[in-house]
């Protein structure tokens, strides 16, 4: 059975993309117009942001309204675009990098519940290449062009001026991490993370497709073997592009547990996006044997990676929070005094409200409720990775307007337009899966 995709569907996604464009390029320009004077002025006139603690080692040093002060805030102040292009840029790579995990795991553990959603799977997987090459165009622009570095400040260690010990803006922990922190292997490491990815998923997909058609035990070992492998790959891929990407934007800080911490956010938020895409393809009648049993399944995984990230989240801040060493807590500090409006606020779309709600076991069998805080934990994480991206990029200058709105339609337009395409070109249902049945007569069990 195939889906087919609508042009309600398409036209909506092609205005979101465009509707995204126009936005994004009106609050880009507006950035693009402020100037020294004005962030004179915002300095003399709000002494919250005048006094705040720098968020980000390249200002620890500065003096209060002194010129460098200045500039650097107009830095931070020019850094808002990219950074606003930049969160929903990792939180969809994110989504569907964990959904050809999820993926994987289904075909290594040889489950037998989630083979009816196989492909709606395969199909948020679909975005790989486009997300991932969009990621890589973002990380050379990002690396190389400008004086300092890339076309921004985003990762202010890319600064030549850190790692020269005759500069005196010489930095001695940065310099030690130069083997790893250049910008040479951070794009290549970008490169591999990516080819990778897209790698695994067209071989992946296409022993799938294969399987549908000669339903061989060789063939569906050939599909478990390289779910194993790429189960292998994205463990130590999503570690180190959580390094690079994210962790390395605040290079004087760092967490034992962090790349479970982004990664648990982006898988949280891709069960949600299979809740959405399977609800949505049930009640067009393209996977009728989709049930409340297998979205009772569904649930809980949200419910409980919820869960997870919560208490990953809470490690994290307790721990550092309660050593009270000075370069690790400035991380949370500033998060907590200049992003007290999101900072706290998120654990209610990403912990409070799943919790509340999905912990009944009637609830997640309602093809009503579940895609609603589906959505909801969607744009909590949305939130989450604005708290980690925005305060060591932009700082105190920060706020939530056009850019980040226009910038987040327009990837999720790119997201639903390449997603649903892809699921139009695939076997709904995959009758070669030797669980297929299985997954049809799935009742969970009270």
């Amino acid at each position: 059975m195939r889906y087919q995709f609508s042009s309600r569907l398409k036209l909506i996604s092609v205005i979101l993309v465009i509707i995204g464009l126009i936005t994004f390029g009106v609050g880009y320009y507006q950035n693009d117009h402020i100037d020294i004077k004005e962030i004179e002025t915002i300095l003399h006139n709000n002494e919250k942001i005048a006094n705040s603690q720098p968020m980000n080692s390249a200002y620890i040093h500065d003096k209060p309204l002194s010129q460098e002060h200045i500039n650097h805030a107009l830095d931070q102040v020019h850094n808002r675009p990219w950074a606003a292009i930049f969160i929903p840029l990792m939180l969809f790579f994110g989504i569907s990098a964990t959904a050809l995990f999820f993926n994987a795991i289904q075909h290594a553990g040889h489950a037998g519940w989630s083979i009816v959603i196989i492909r709606v799977m395969e199909g948020i997987a679909s975005y790989l290449p486009v997300g991932g090459i969009l990621m890589l165009i973002f990380i050379i622009l990002s690396s190389y062009g400008g004086e300092h570095g890339g076309l921004n400040h985003l990762y202010h260690w890319m600064d030549p001026s850190l790692t020269d010990q005759s500069s005196p803006h010489f930095d001695l922990l940065i310099k030690s991490k130069e083997p790893f922190l250049n910008r040479p292997s951070f794009v290549i490491r970008t490169l591999i993370y990516i080819s990778g990815c897209i790698f695994f998923l067209f071989k992946i997909k296409s022993l799938t497709k294969k399987l549908d058609e000669t339903k061989l035990f060789s063939d569906n070992q050939k599909v478990y073997n390289w779910s194993v492998g790429f189960i292998v790959f994205f463990a130590l891929a999503s570690a180190c592009w959580a390094w690079d990407w994210l962790m390395s934007i605040d290079p004087h800080w760092y967490s034992t547990l962090y790349m479970w911490y982004a990664m648990i956010s982006c898988l949280v938020s891709s069960i949600a996006v299979m809740i959405i895409i399977s609800v949505y393809l049930n009640k067009k009648g393209n996977l009728p044997a989709f049930n409340n049993n297998h979205l009772h399944d569904l649930a809980k995984f949200l419910f409980g990676f919820s869960l997870l990230w919560s208490y990953l989240w809470f490690c994290q801040y307790m721990l550092y929070w309660y050593a009270d060493v000075p370069e690790e807590t400035v991380y949370f500090f500033g998060r907590y005094k200049l992003y007290s409006e999101t900072y706290f606020t998120m654990l209610i779309p990403n912990l409070v409200l799943p919790f509340l709600i999905l912990v009944s076991s009637k609830v997640k069998r309602s093809f009503v409720i579940v895609p609603i805080m589906a959505v909801i934990v969607i744009l909590g994480h949305y939130m989450d990775f604005f708290n980690i991206i925005m305060p060591g990029t932009v700082g105190a200058y920060w706020n939530f307007g056009l850019l980040e709105i226009g910038s987040f339609l327009f990837i999720l337009g790119l997201f639903i337009y390449t997603v649903m395409y892809s699921i139009s070109k695939l076997n709904l249902e995959a009758k070669g899966n030797p669980y297929y049945h299985e997954s049809e007569i799935f009742e969970y069990p009270f």
